[in-house]
């Protein structure tokens, strides 16, 4: 079912756009969407006008396919606006756009999200590179009968995030004066923000910020031999004995602080690919 679901959007995408043939996926997160201003957009089409697609609900995610270039010519798919379990879509729904990025030739995938943070050593506003995962979603997109025509059944996660390019990325940082951290990404189903016992079980467990999606993405990026960088907004802190309730208007403000640097560091790391 993927396979043709994904077939048939894929021939829908290449009549729309003239067969655009992307190398780079990008997956914007909450309040993210800026990135694209930094880029040339030469096609677009609404979510709501793919076949078999998702449809964003959640504020700050646009719901739109852009299909662009960097000042290189490289070709970028990116996806502004992401899908999440807790809007009551399936694990298969929620990583579609993922095999269509694979159908349409991407090797790359950029993956990014606004997160709350649990290291005593992070800021609000910092911008994490994602080391590693764990996954407390309780659903594997995987779990469903394997189609060989897109990989094995039991595919390895020994390096989810790919080092190159969390290196190209700290070289980026670097260059261009972008504080960054480091850190392992906790994915939860949501949609409730997390009580406190809850981060401070995350900290304990080796997770060092939590968020509401990613995981899922890179499980099937990395099951369709795809490499992932992924990058995340600390947008608040928990776990601590200050810890603040929070709400997803003050995440988006957050968010807002750090987009000019997360900009330059993806425009950098796309440069470098």
């Amino acid at each position: 079912m993927i396979y043709e679901r994904t077939t048939e959007i894929t021939a829908f995408i290449k009549a729309k756009t003239n067969n655009f043939a992307p190398e780079i996926g990008i997956i914007l997160g909450t309040g993210l969407g800026n990135i694209v201003h930094e880029l040339q957009i030469l096609y677009q089409i609404n979510y709501a006008d793919i076949p078999h697609f998702p449809i964003s609900t959640v504020k700050g995610h646009e719901g739109k396919l852009l299909f662009a270039q960097n000042e290189q010519g490289k070709k970028i798919v990116i996806m502004q606006g992401r899908f999440h379990a807790y809007e009551g879509y399936t694990m298969q729904e929620v990583t579609l756009p993922i095999y269509v990025m694979k159908f349409l030739g991407v090797k790359t995938l950029l993956v990014s999200n606004a997160a709350g943070g649990m290291n005593p050593n992070f800021q609000i506003g910092d911008i994490m590179l994602i080391t590693d995962h764990i996954n407390l979603m309780a659903f594997n997109p995987l779990i469903l009968p394997n189609d060989e025509r897109l990989g094995t059944r039991f595919p390895s996660m020994h390096q989810a995030y790919n080092k190159n390019l969390l290196t190209k990325a700290e070289e980026v940082a670097q260059q261009m004066g972008i504080r960054i951290v480091h850190g392992v990404y906790a994915a939860l189903i949501g949609p409730c923000y997390e009580t406190p016992a809850e981060y401070r079980y995350l900290r304990i467990i080796g997770a060092d910020a939590v968020g509401m999606s990613t995981v899922p993405e890179v499980i099937i990026a990395n099951y369709l031999e795809m490499k992932v960088l992924g990058i995340s907004v600390i947008s608040d802190l928990g776990g601590g004995a200050e810890t603040q309730a929070i709400s997803h208007e003050e995440v988006l403000k957050a968010v807002d602080k750090a987009v000019p640097y997360l900009v330059n560091l993806v425009k950098g790391v796309i440069e470098q690919i």
